[in-house]
């Protein structure tokens, strides 16, 4: 039986979602706004918390937006918040972690750097399920919020337009091909600055195709990879067909970068060349670097120039390649890579060295954490796309290191994402 209650919302929280109460007790609820009067459908009731979406607004904010999209749950449940008040959110949620999580009394006065022209179609990456429509044919899909139910749509406007263009491609060439759709698992795209995508296909088991899309302009690479269909993420355990590129290239600060489908690489090409020009604000030509998860070199390659040499350092075979590819290509003569993981190769930390840190959401190991205490090197800059983690990290090593500099950038526009810049110095 569905449970509906009514609360008044307080504030946003990390994650995204309005909070308010209700009998003492937490309510987190998607589509609310603070101030906001709402009634909430409740999906996930624990004891000391409750989780929804509301589904009427029975006092709407000042500061309430129209989404642009009916599936904007499942993508960007900020685009009912006005652009001014997403900024000042998502700097009063970073400020909450940093002092709640990170223990920062103290915490300097930091900005948000946001691109108000690209508040949509920014995304040079995207991932689509698949369900049927109401004419029973193949369609791009996402997740409903709050449940396992796929829901039908036709693009996402968070996407660089040329992904939708060859997401479109592909599935009109599903459908004339008659795949079946349970054998379909996702859909990756991605693209460069010159709106030169490749795509990816993942499948659950082996099927024969009759042809495959064809290739124009804008894609340039298309891939069939087999997946594990018990596993929830897009991994590739054989590919099973390519045609055209395999990879794409990014010019970045004079440097030619090359990155494959699955390469991790910034979604967000705009402000990541500013974060880069912040980042080499705290480099020093007289001191080696290291470049933990370093992906295929975006943030050491471009500044290269800018220390007297580093080390890449990351455990995906495919990013590696590419670093290896973009050092011989860039002719880059100060720099090398180690396939290995950050974990496994602490012991090229020291104290005389620069470390550049771009984890995952999961943040920075416990062994990581563990050498840089007991050898204390000279500069940390620590790049993240999780406040939470980083401010985590932050307060273990705050022992040792104090804050240099700070800032936010709206990588994510229209979503409760934040990227975070933070330069730790010995103390």
């Amino acid at each position: 039986m569905k449970k509906f209650i009514k609360t008044r919302i307080e504030k946003l929280v990390f994650g995204g979602q309005g909070l308010g109460k209700h009998e003492s007790k937490v309510v987190l609820a998607w589509n609310a706004l603070p101030e906001e009067e709402v009634e909430v459908e409740i999906y996930k009731n624990k004891k000391t918390y409750s989780e929804g979406i509301a589904i009427s607004i029975l006092n709407q904010s000042p500061y309430r937006v129209e989404p642009e999209e009916e599936h904007f749950l499942s993508c960007s449940p900020w685009q009912i918040l006005s652009w001014e008040q997403e900024n000042i959110w998502k700097k009063k949620i970073a400020e909450e972690t940093y002092i709640r999580i990170g223990d920062l009394s103290e915490l300097p006065d930091f900005e948000i750097i946001s691109d108000s022209e690209n508040q949509f179609n920014y995304r040079n990456k995207m991932e689509y399920s698949f369900a049927l429509n109401n004419e029973g044919l193949i369609s791009l899909a996402f997740f409903k919020r709050g449940t396992h139910r796929r829901m039908p749509i036709n693009f996402c406007k968070l996407a660089e337009p040329s992904i939708n263009d060859s997401a479109q491609k592909i599935i009109l060439w599903l459908n004339q091909n008659s795949v079946p759709i349970n054998i379909l698992k996702t859909l990756i795209l991605r693209c460069n600055d010159k709106n030169e995508v490749l795509a990816g296909l993942f499948i659950k088991e082996n099927f024969n195709f009759n042809n495959y899309p064809l290739l124009d302009e804008s894609l340039k690479g298309f891939q069939i990879h087999l997946s594990n269909p018990l596993s929830p993420a897009s991994v590739s355990d054989e590919k099973l067909f390519e045609q055209g590129q395999d990879f794409l290239e990014i010019i970045t600060r004079g440097k030619k970068l090359k990155f494959g489908l699955l390469s991790f690489f910034q979604i967000n090409f705009v402000l990541f060349k500013i974060v880069l020009e912040d980042i080499s604000e705290f480099l020093d030509s007289s001191k080696s670097a290291i470049d933990y998860y370093s992906g295929v070199g975006a943030i050491s390659l471009p500044l290269s120039s800018e220390f007297k040499d580093c080390i890449l350092v990351d455990n995906d075979k495919e990013a590696i390649y590419y670093a290896d590819e973009n050092i011989r290509e860039n002719q880059i003569n100060n720099c090398k890579t180690i396939y290995k993981s950050a974990e496994k190769t602490t012991e090229l930390i020291d104290k005389n060295k620069i470390i550049i840190f771009d984890p995952p959401r999961a943040g920075l190991h416990k062994k990581i954490i563990r050498k840089i205490l007991l050898e204390k090197p000279i500069r940390i800059i620590y790049l993240s796309c999780n406040p939470s983690t980083q401010a985590r990290d932050i307060q273990l090593l705050q022992s040792s290191y104090e804050i240099k500099f700070l800032r936010l950038y709206n990588f994510f526009p229209r979503t409760p994402h934040i990227e975070a810049l933070c330069v730790l110095d010995r103390r």
